[in-house]
């Protein structure tokens, strides 16, 4: 498994609904946070080595309701 973190921009009032929606319909979806800035989500998604990022954000991502933008963080290496 491959992390990756895709930061959500929502609809003005729907981060809650598209943080649920994500965590509901979205399997590949671990953990979504809340946060501060320009960004109204933090999305943490745990991708089998061998799944195209690209298709995964494009096509069960982006297409979410109420989603306006997104940047994706691709992880290389996890210390401990």
């Amino acid at each position: 498994m491959r992390p990756i973190f895709i930061l959500v921009k929502c609809e003005p009032g729907t981060a809650y609904e598209v943080a649920a929606n994500a965590l509901d319909t979205v399997e590949q979806v671990g953990e979504v946070y809340s946060i501060s800035g320009i960004y109204d989500l933090l999305v943490k998604c745990n991708l089998p080595t061998e799944m195209d990022v690209g298709r995964f954000v494009t096509g069960q991502i982006q297409t979410l309701p109420n989603v306006k933008d997104t940047q994706t963080i691709i992880t290389f290496n996890a210390f401990t």
